[in-house]
């Protein structure tokens, strides 16, 4: 189970959770979804973005985890907000890097 938090640049706070789906591709990023909330709430700005992974109840931790957003949700942050600072895991920490830094070469039309 993935979930996401996206703080808007005035502290607003969005949330979303991934949605998984049996057709693998019908299946929406939590960041995709707090996304959304964002758009449809008039949130305007994102500052920062995370995502965290709960374990699978076979894994040996029951820590969660900081995981870093695929290349669709990457994109996504670039079109809807491209000054956003993503968190990402570093080895024993964490670090936060702008969106632009994840997707040095973005599609474009």
């Amino acid at each position: 189970m993935v979930a996401a938090a996206l703080r808007g640049a005035d502290g607003r706070i969005w949330t979303g959770l991934h949605l998984g789906a049996t057709v693998g591709r019908l299946s929406v990023c939590a960041e995709a979804v707090a996304l959304g909330r964002v758009v449809i709430e008039g949130g305007g700005i994102v500052d920062t973005v995370v995502a965290v992974r709960q374990p699978k109840p076979e894994e040996q931790t029951e820590e969660l985890a900081v995981v870093a957003p695929c290349g669709a949700c990457r994109e996504m942050f670039l079109d809807f907000s491209p000054e956003a600072r993503v968190i990402l895991p570093n080895g024993a920490g964490l670090l936060k890097l702008p969106v632009r830094a994840l997707l040095p070469a973005p599609y474009r039309r």
